[in-house]
């Protein structure tokens, strides 16, 4: 362990502290996430410098003996500097301890010495520190037993869980987002003050809860922090649509599954196959308009008809009040959870090159991922049963392939313009632009047409025809 935190050390940005630390007479260590993950192998690009003194003014000093281009950003209420170099980003911070109200989680500081900071930590495993000072350069201080906890995989406060967690309850969400990202178990005495402590996540912001909630969707095994977030309570106070989809009604001996597991084993499914944020919260969404369109059948049994349409009208409510991005990220979550059940639907049918046209054409770029959605979404254990069903994705996959080489239907775009109709018919803008486009869109859809100027063309003249239009003549 000593021969590679030595090697860590060399890192140019780290050893430039160092000597600068040595020089001025500065006491630094290397504390935090960026230690934590040392200690595991885990690769790190956030180094935490703890800086016996004023870390600004020692950020300062640092950055005059880096690159004059180098951004030394500064956050003076928090007494706290941060520097980008070299793909890292290096945060010093002054030795402090900290008090808390009962309102806030924002801690009142006051200056502090080493034993002071290291104890203000949220969890052993982040309070393990390493010395970058002369006379003990590399030496570990583990003052809460963190090297311990590490080896046997578990989350744990430094001191005691009912003032930690109450002073600044957005630990709780870390706590579980640390056990999902490390595949780590949190202490009993822990998981008992988060369930105790549980309402006091509504001083939380949002943002700093949707920050948890998305780093917990990026983790290998998201299902780990949902489970979590369930079993303490915290889900159903931040989250409580994603509680609804749990259970099962059963009416003369017919039942439908447990939406909630099967949405975390979705959720699993597809974090082995994209990194892509966005389209874990698609897996995570796809099915939470089901609660609201649960019918029963005496002849067909359970339904849930149209919970794609009410799904994606409820994604915006959701991202909302979550204080998620109401930008594109929205749109593309609303879309694919509203497209979410297509290709299902096509891979059960006999596929039409109609029917994948308009997929394509509703998916556009898009559907790719709305694929691997539905892929995952297959979590049956009948092993004869799951091949059946990626096979069919196969193809569609290969249909989709071959009418898009054909067709060139994802970017659709009209092969005449508005302004052509407008020009060749001597019009002026009105309803029949809009009638006459549509009609064209649809017949390259149902492939009355190719997606051409000529065909496009013949067909804009007998439908100008039929409405009463004629060339005009110049």
């Amino acid at each position: 362990m000593s021969l590679l935190i030595n090697k860590k050390l060399n890192l140019e940005i780290i050893s430039i502290v160092s000597n600068l630390s040595i020089k001025l007479k500065i006491k630094t260590f290397l504390v935090g996430g960026y230690v934590r993950d040392l200690l595991l192998e885990r690769k790190s690009k956030d180094i935490d410098i703890l800086v016996i003194g004023d870390g600004i003014s020692f950020a300062n000093e640092v950055k005059k003996r880096l690159d004059s281009k180098v951004n030394l950003q500064i956050f003076k209420n928090f007494g706290t500097a941060m520097i980008n170099y070299d793909g890292f980003n290096i945060e010093f911070v002054g030795s402090r301890k900290e008090s808390y109200q009962k309102s806030s989680r924002n801690p009142v500081i006051t200056a502090g010495t080493f034993e002071d900071d290291i104890s203000r930590r949220d969890f052993t495993i982040n309070s393990v520190a390493i010395s970058l000072n002369e006379d003990d350069k590399g030496r570990i201080i583990d003052l809460f037993d963190g090297i311990h906890d590490l080896k046997k995989g578990i989350i744990k406060t430094p001191k005691n869980p009912k003032i930690t967690f109450y002073d600044d309850p957005l630990r709780m969400m870390r706590a579980i987002r640390f056990a999902t990202q490390l595949n780590f178990k949190i202490e009993n005495s822990n998981i008992k003050i988060i369930k105790s402590e549980k309402e006091r996540i509504k001083i939380i912001s949002m943002e700093r809860i949707h920050e948890e909630l998305n780093k917990i969707l990026l983790s290998p095994k998201p299902s780990i922090g949902f489970l979590l977030l369930k079993s303490t309570g915290l889900l159903e106070i931040i989250f409580p649509e994603i509680i609804k989809l749990e259970g099962i009604d059963e009416i003369e001996g017919k039942s439908h599954k447990d939406n909630f597991y099967h949405t975390l084993q979705v959720l699993d499914n597809i974090s082995k196959n994209t990194d892509n944020l966005w389209l874990r919260w698609v897996a995570l969404l796809h099915d939470i308009g089901k609660p609201k369109t649960k019918r029963y059948d005496k002849k067909k049994g359970w339904s849930f008809h149209g919970h794609e349409y009410v799904g994606s009208k409820m994604v915006y409510k959701i991202f909302k009040r979550l204080k998620l991005p109401l930008n594109n990220k929205l749109s593309y979550v609303q879309k694919l959870v509203l497209l979410s059940s297509r290709p299902t639907i096509l891979s059960s049918d006999e596929i039409t090159d109609s029917a994948i046209r308009r997929l394509i054409f509703d998916a556009g770029d898009d559907i790719n991922d709305l694929m691997t959605l539905c892929e995952a979404d297959i979590t049956t254990k009948n092993s004869k049963l799951e091949r059946k069903y990626l096979n069919n994705f196969k193809v569609v996959r290969k249909k989709i392939e071959d009418v898009e080489k054909r067709d060139n239907i994802r970017n659709f775009q009209p092969p005449i313009s508005g302004e052509y109709i407008l020009d060749y018919f001597g019009i002026k803008p009105g309803k029949e632009i809009g009638l006459i486009k549509d009609r064209i869109k649809e017949a390259i859809l149902n492939g009355d047409i190719h997606n051409d100027a000529d065909e496009a063309k013949k067909l804009m003249i007998k439908i100008g025809e039929e409405i009463g239009l004629n060339k005009y003549e110049k």
